[in-house]
């Protein structure tokens, strides 16, 4: 084990697969490791690179191994695929991960810190909160209007719809419907109470992180954008430019380009849906705002004046598109 350069790691739950060699690229250790093996067995190694494909658990097997001295890399699970010969298996996916950390082209994915990885998880708690308040809502929409019960759209077209169920005066309801209402009634206040409680961590994430608050100052970028834009990017350094970081989102054009002729299609869709989805609505929001003021309107945000929804998205420039100012 002494001349063990580099290491494929393919993670699991359970049971590890390790694929090592040396400097030569000769094969020297090829085994299967139990969770609770793991440290120990990398204690025991000389430092040496390890790669690992970006996937669940991946950040904290990274952060353990760099405090014991090894170099770690994690990979995008698409790009190391091309490495895989044949049969997937674990023993064929840790020998590809092995040959694709060595790689002189291979693009790496920065480890994310304790910090970052917990404010993720608000905004990905609150987000699996508000998918669950909008089906709750869409449910006592849908069983009142079997009765005939139904509401103006909003906030407040909820608003009445539970006070038909809380008034055991109206007899449109049958007692066992409006048992199902009120317990559905309950859950959406409880969601309600939680997204707002979670509103509130997120900000006070926002006003303890420096960089959340300077990218709070760029027009349309408010705590909730700033607070999931400084989790997800470990180190702003790893893009060139702006039109990077584009790409990586997935708000540049598609391309299908061939013999000198440039094809341009819809945005790619290619990074984090949910980062997307707040700068796209930032951008709406803040051509919504210039529209109505008026006022601060640059070239390239007045050219979006005339486009819809689904034009803007195709857009050409998604860098200059200002981020969703958040809660």
């Amino acid at each position: 084990m002494q001349s063990i350069s580099t290491i494929g790691l393919d993670i699991a739950k359970s049971v590890f697969q390790v694929h090592g060699v040396d400097a030569a690229g000769q094969v020297v250790i090829r085994r299967q490791l139990k969770r609770r093996f793991v440290l120990s067995f990398f204690e025991k190694l000389p430092a040496c690179l390890v790669g690992i494909e970006a996937c669940a658990s991946s950040h904290y097997w990274s952060r353990e191994l760099q405090a014991l001295g090894h170099t770690v890399r994690l990979m995008p699970p698409a790009y190391v695929k091309p490495y895989v010969k044949r049969q997937k298996n674990d023993t064929t996916d840790a020998e590809a991960i092995c040959e694709a950390v060595t790689r002189p082209n291979m693009r790496f994915v920065p480890a994310k810190t304790v910090e970052q990885q917990g404010c993720l998880m608000l905004h990905r708690a609150r987000h699996l909160f508000i998918r669950q308040q909008t089906a709750v809502i869409n449910s006592i929409r849908a069983y009142l209007a079997e009765f005939g019960i139904v509401a103006p759209v909003g906030r407040r077209g909820v608003e009445q719809l539970l006070e038909v169920v809380a008034d055991t005066a109206d007899r449109r309801l049958p007692e066992v419907a409006r048992t199902c209402l009120a317990a559905l009634g309950s859950q959406l206040r409880a969601l309600k109470a939680q997204i707002l409680e979670f509103d509130r961590r997120i900000i006070a994430w926002h006003r303890s992180s420096a960089t959340s608050k300077r990218l709070d100052a760029i027009p349309g970028v408010g705590p909730a954008l700033a607070t999931a834009l400084v989790a997800s990017v470990a180190d702003a350094k790893a893009f060139r430019s702006g039109r990077d970081f584009s790409a990586w989102v997935g708000l540049v054009p598609k391309q299908n380009s061939s013999g000198g002729k440039d094809k341009l299609g819809s945005i790619s869709k290619q990074g984090d849906r949910y980062l997307r989805s707040l700068f796209t609505a930032g951008a709406l929001a803040v051509i919504r705002y210039a529209k109505i003021h008026g006022t601060g309107i640059g070239p390239g945000l007045r050219s979006c004046w005339r486009v819809d929804r689904p034009r803007l998205l195709r857009s050409r420039s998604p860098t200059r598109s200002p981020a969703w100012h958040g809660p």
